[in-house]
């Protein structure tokens, strides 16, 4: 909807992923909002940030946008092949097991094994989509219309102006520029990098490059290739066109002497599985890059605008979880101006809430990167700093002790009421340690069998939870820089402490509980949720754990292997299937 005066309910700065989900979702349940969407570009245009997680899907479907994602016939995206760390074998993680990917025409529903896949984007295209779509929906869109400044009193931004001299004004003003971060930098609002991790990236895009499998109707892997300097990433993007690209820290990039394009052919060409791949390929020759380091904004609010997206943060690429935290970010604000608008909320509550979750999941992820990185051989300084890590959580650690503890559920906890974070569970994770480490990845719940909730020096508040365009508050406790969030399985881990202390009864107790809510297949899958759970809560500080020599214990292990986390099987070439 077009403001005739120039004044907007809402303006926002960039037309990629964030500012078209907060668009487009603010337009779907209050169609009366003038929305402003303000690129700078021309699309479509090129970007990085290609690989997606299954998480982007369910916001793509409330966007109403799925259907027409899944007509660009990108490639779904089952899991990704990496070599990482001592390990030289390759191994595959994937969302679903394979053999439960069932082969089916496409376009396909957003439905069955869809829920648990992700795609594989050409963002030229993808942002394009999103971009029409916000606009079909009733945002007006202006493209090729850089801003100029900001103009503001203090924290308030009293209006926009453009490049070509016209001021536009609004009642909310969003970030969504990206890592430029317009209105952060106009506004002073300070960045802190919690990570050594000063990575630089160097990509080009492929045509005819082989896939390294092709698992069913357009199914595939992205491939993670490390090297003593970085690491590579093979992610195809469609029948013909492959991203490949090239990250290592800023420092062996400098003391190389090497110009990006000849370090990008050293690289790639060195790289044994990506150059079977690219044997009979061609590349656009245009080596583009960029700085990959990883930031939090000190804040993501101010008196009426927000950052979104990677102006509030950005976190290392390695786990494909930038457009994740965009889009979950992009569709959280909707829902908080559009609870701003009603007034059912504390309005400093509402930006409080935005602000932490937002911010802390770029930390969480951070954090997860850091552990992958030590892991590599080149990068085994983190060790140290994951000490530093541990600390800010009020742990006393040895650079090794912090190093296991972030591999054993100090990252974990992304999602409200879930235990896990870039699409692994905390048994995935485990396994990931014992990968890189050769060491078995123990469960605090297999040492103890007395478990009592501590919630001393804890303080009661609410958290949001986000649905139907509304926001609606659940009970949580809060300590330090965890919550424990009284929803979901938390919920119900937090009702059998409060009946047993016996972890033999705390079982029977869930186990009594979902078999009389779901069905015998899957039991087994609540169950085991429930204990990563629970070993987020002792992780956490929530649960104290003691043993008694007198009573059974649970004998919880971690697999070296499963239908999720598994060595690689693939056959590179044309013919390769899984």
């Amino acid at each position: 909807m077009t403001a005739a005066n120039g004044h907007y309910d809402v303006a926002i700065i960039g037309g990629g992923p964030g500012g078209t989900t907060v668009g487009t979702l603010l337009r779907k349940y209050d169609p009366a909002l003038r929305i402003l969407i303000l690129e700078k570009e021309k699309f479509p245009r090129d970007h990085i940030g290609e690989s997606q997680l299954p998480p982007i899907s369910v916001v793509l479907d409330e966007m109403g946008c799925w259907d027409k994602v899944e007509a660009a016939n990108f490639p779904i995206k089952v899991g990704a092949t990496f070599r990482w760390g001592s390990n030289p074998e390759l191994w595959d993680f994937e969302f679903l097991p394979l053999k439960d990917f069932a082969d089916e025409p496409r376009p396909a529903r957003y439905e069955g094994q869809r829920k648990q896949t992700a795609f594989q984007v050409d963002r030229s295209i993808y942002d394009q989509i999103l971009l029409q779509h916000a606009e079909e929906k009733g945002c007006e869109v202006r493209e090729e219309t850089p801003v100029a400044r900001i103009e503001h009193e203090g924290d308030r931004i009293t209006g926009l102006t453009l490049e070509n001299g016209q001021t536009v004004t609004a009642r909310y003003y969003i970030d969504a520029s990206g890592y430029s971060g317009i209105v952060r930098r106009a506004l002073g609002v300070r960045s802190e990098v919690p990570t050594t991790l000063l990575n630089v990236a160097f990509w080009d895009y492929w045509e005819n490059a082989e896939w390294a499998v092709r698992i069913g109707v357009g199914g595939t892997r992205i491939q993670i290739m490390s090297q003593a300097a970085g690491w590579i990433w093979f992610i195809p993007l469609g029948p013909t066109r492959t991203s490949i690209g090239f990250v290592c820290p800023g420092e062996f990039y400098k003391k190389s002497g090497k110009t990006p394009e000849a370090l990008y052919q050293q690289m790639i060409s060195g790289e044994e599985r990506v150059a079977a791949l690219t044997r009979n390929a061609t590349r656009t020759g245009h080596v583009r890059s960029t700085k990959d380091w990883s930031f939090v904004a000190e804040r993501a609010y101010g008196e009426n605008w927000f950052l979104v997206g990677e102006a509030a943060g950005f976190a290392d690429p390695i786990l494909s979880a930038g457009l994740t935290l965009t889009h979950t970010g992009g569709r959280e604000l909707a829902y908080t101006i559009l609870e701003l608008n009603r007034g059912g909320h504390d309005p400093a509550w509402l930006k409080d809430q935005y602000d932490y979750w937002q911010r802390k999941r770029v930390r969480q992820h951070i954090r997860f990167a850091d552990f992958w990185y030590a892991a590599n051989g080149q990068f085994t300084e983190l060790k140290e700093h994951c000490q530093s890590i541990a600390q800010e959580a009020g742990l006393k650690l040895t650079p090794a002790s912090a190093w296991r503890w972030l591999a054993q559920g100090g990252f974990s906890n992304d999602v409200v009421g879930q235990a896990g974070i870039g699409g692994f569970d905390l048994t995935g994770a485990k396994q990931i340690m014992q990968l890189f480490t050769a060491r078995e990845a123990k469960w605090e719940l297999s040492d103890f069998n007395v478990l009592k909730l501590d919630l001393n020096r804890a303080t009661e508040g609410w958290i949001p939870l986000y649905h139907d365009g509304k926001i609606t508050r659940a009970r949580c406790y809060h300590r330090g820089e965890y919550r424990l969030a009284v929803t979901g399985m938390f919920e119900l881990l937090l009702r059998c402490l409060d009946q047993s202390a016996d972890i033999s009864a705390i079982y029977q107790l869930l186990l009594n509980t979902f078999q009389a809510k779901a069905t015998a297949k899957h039991v087994p899958v609540l169950m085991k949720h429930a204990m990563q759970c629970l070993e987020v809560m002792i992780n956490e500080g929530w649960v104290t754990a003691k043993l008694d020599p007198r009573k059974p214990r649970l004998e919880l292990s971690t697999p070296s292997e499963s239908v999720m986390v598994h060595p690689n099987r693939d056959q590179i070439g044309p013919a390769a299937t899984a």
